[in-house]
């Protein structure tokens, strides 16, 4: 649990620090599974995207009206 005294992270800080790794000092295993959980957040990130346009149509089809 985080400390009332303590900075709060950064938004995509993680991501940040995550693209200045160096690679030379990975194995092609730990490349593979790297590959497999960027894989796995980019499919998360699309689906937020698809749900927030869909939510986002739906607002519109709400206060639009065509009469």
């Amino acid at each position: 649990m985080m400390e009332e005294n303590e900075p709060r992270p950064v938004r995509g800080q993680a991501l940040k620090d995550l693209v200045r790794e160096d690679l030379d000092l990975q194995s092609v295993e730990e490349l593979a599974e790297r590959i497999g959980l960027l894989k796995g957040e980019i499919s998360r990130a699309e689906a937020a995207i698809q749900a927030k346009s869909s939510q986002r149509s739906a607002a519109d089809a709400l206060f639009t009206f065509k009469g």
